[in-house]
């Protein structure tokens, strides 16, 4: 099944009367990292949230090479604080594939399998719930990324992490995206996106203002905007 391009033409998410993104005209052909960035309340959650769908699309158009419906199924995504279900590390990661319809035997098979490429391993039976934010997070990205998704979502994946954890994290996306999984992902910290990128979505004022190459962007920025937020400089 083709399930890229995703086209958005004057996408828009509004609420009470409020644009939270948008107008956004996106291609984005699945190949690799997509990182987007862009100053504190830019939209950056927000764009994520429409194209995955989480956000209701008050304008414009969002196009699959699939229906709606099969990208849906296609799809996962992690947020900023992962969501912990009250239950063991082995059911948390599990839950995805039984939620589909597999045996339980076999989803429980392949969850011991995800915990121990994630370092979880000798977890299993512990609450999710306890667990310190970088092994949630972990955890978070073994339940998405069971079901082999084509597209995965990432919101600010590593915030307030320590370095250990963010290695840890970065490898597994790596993995990821060896393994054929597209990744749209935010992050505040420039030196994530310069490891990750292989295109740069650079969002201003719910807007996108410039996509191109990750090497493009960050060696050569188009815009003066651009090229202030890589120097540091606050833009209003």
């Amino acid at each position: 099944m083709s399930f890229f391009p995703l086209v958005a033409e004057a996408a828009q998410s509004s609420r009470q009367g409020k644009v939270l993104i948008g107008p956004v005209d996106l291609i984005l052909d699945g190949r690799g990292t997509t990182v987007v960035i862009g100053p504190n309340g830019s939209g950056k959650t927000s764009l994520l949230r429409l194209l995955h769908g989480a956000a209701r699309l008050t304008g414009g158009q969002i196009r699959w090479a699939c229906s709606r419906e099969e990208a849906q199924h296609e799809m996962a995504f992690v947020f900023q604080r992962p969501v912990m279900l009250r239950r063991s590390v082995l059911d948390n990661i599990a839950y995805p594939l039984l939620v589909r319809g597999v045996r339980r035997s076999e989803a429980m098979q392949q969850a011991r399998d995800w915990a121990a490429r994630i370092g979880l391993g000798a977890m299993l039976e512990r609450q999710a719930t306890v667990l310190s934010g970088g092994e949630q997070q972990k955890l978070a990205l073994a339940r998405a990324l069971i079901t082999k998704p084509k597209l995965l979502f990432l919101d600010e994946p590593c915030a307030a992490l320590d370095g250990r954890s963010v290695k840890e994290i970065e490898t597994i996306l790596g993995q990821a995206k060896t393994d054929g999984t597209a990744l749209i992902m935010t992050t505040h910290d420039m030196g994530q996106a310069r490891r990750l990128a292989d295109d740069i979505v650079f969002l201003l004022k719910g807007k996108v203002h410039e996509q191109s190459p990750a090497k493009q962007f960050f060696e050569t920025p188009r815009t003066e905007e651009a090229q202030a937020f890589l120097r540091g400089d606050i833009l209003e």
